[in-house]
């Protein structure tokens, strides 16, 4: 079964409030869907994390060595493309293009099977995963103190026994509204915060230490990516458990974060950490370095059908009779198009969501929904 067009999409849509977190702000969603067709009429779909325009670009000079090539050959491929664009992009975009190209490719490979990506992988080890409420972003206008209690309150009647809280600002600001959630959800809400690397190490410890007593869940991304010396000085500082991994890509960049324990909880977005095949890989490496795995998700319903395929295989860490489930970051901020794309939604009741069960992605995608936000 040959590949014999590889088509991008980008969708873009403005936003009715924007909203901000430490470093950037968005006024806009925007993400790039992969389409790949095969010689016997199978198509399969991908999604990538990051600036659609470019990474639609990398993609697209991808084509050559794709048209012609074994769709279910998905190893191949991912060496074939990494090899490529090796010297130079080891991590960032290109590794997003090729994530992106991986998960259409396992949707490829699921639909020749007649099974799902979660069962050609082995599992699946669950049918359903806890998600918890990813959100309570900045405006431009208002009072965070009592939108963002407003919107943890509703995060809470909609079923979530989790939510997660954008801090990174500055500190005795985030200190003040983590305090007002905390006390607002009760005890028994999980509670995470996650700063997108806004401090600095020392504000950082400064900042963990002030909200110990809260029982945060985990505290994501304090510094900068590249500083894992840093991380493990948070750590040794702090007693809530740190996390991070969404700005870092492959099993090679993984490696190092892994040996040195810099981090209690990987975080690898699987539209950008090198899409399914490697996401697999990274996750058993976590496993035999005792560190646990919650994907990073922020896209539309392919990127969420991606990761639901990888959370169903994700194994316990350890196995035991009442072992600790992965949780499903389920994003609640706008988002024009996130369903769209399907026809039929990928959805929480209570704050759970079943795994697809349809061969490849278990997704059906909506053509008229794409067009409606596709841009040249």
């Amino acid at each position: 079964m040959k590949i014999i067009d590889v088509v991008t999409h980008v969708l873009e849509a403005p936003l009715t409030i924007p909203f901000r977190w430490s470093f950037n702000r968005a006024d806009i969603r925007q993400t790039v869907l992969v389409e790949i067709t095969t010689d016997s009429g199978l198509t399969g779909w991908g999604e990538c994390f990051g600036p659609s325009r470019p990474i639609a670009a990398i993609i697209q000079s991808f084509r050559q060595l794709l048209i012609g090539a074994d769709a279910l050959a998905t190893d191949l491929i991912w060496q074939t493309l990494y090899d490529r664009c090796r010297d130079q992009g080891q991590k960032g975009m290109p590794i997003c293009a090729i994530s992106g190209i991986d998960i259409a490719l396992w949707d490829i490979k699921g639909k020749h099977f007649d099974a799902s990506v979660h069962q050609l992988m082995g599992g699946p080890l669950r049918t359903e995963v806890e998600a918890y409420a990813t959100g309570m972003y900045r405006r431009d206008d208002g009072d965070p103190l009592e939108y963002l209690v407003e919107e943890a309150l509703g995060y809470v009647a909609e079923g979530f026994r989790g939510v997660k809280l954008k801090i990174g600002f500055d500190v005795e600001g985030d200190v003040a509204i983590a305090r007002a959630v905390r006390e607002a959800v009760g005890p028994d809400i999980k509670l995470m915060m996650d700063a997108n690397h806004g401090y600095d190490v020392i504000d950082a410890i400064r900042m963990g230490r002030m909200v110990e007593d809260l029982d945060i869940r985990w505290f994501e991304e304090p510094v900068v990516p590249e500083d894992l010396a840093g991380y493990r000085e948070i750590k040794a500082a702090l007693k809530i458990p740190l996390s991070g991994g969404e700005c870092d890509y492959t099993r090679y960049g993984f490696r190092d974060i892994l040996a040195t324990r810099s981090i209690d909880i990987i975080q690898p977005d699987t539209c950008a950490a090198g899409g399914l095949s490697e996401c697999k890989k990274i996750a058993d490496m976590a496993v035999a370095h005792g560190i646990r795995y919650i994907p990073h998700v922020w896209g539309t319903g392919i990127g969420l059908a991606a990761s639901m395929q990888l959370l169903a295989v994700l194994p316990h860490n350890p196995a035991g009779w009442n072992p600790t489930e992965p949780l499903l970051e389920f994003d609640r901020s706008e988002h024009p198009f996130r369903q769209a794309v399907l026809t039929q939604p990928l959805e929480h009741v209570n704050g759970v969501v079943q795994v697809p069960t349809g061969p490849g992605l278990g997704i059906e995608i909506d053509r008229d929904g794409i067009q409606r936000f596709e841009v040249d």
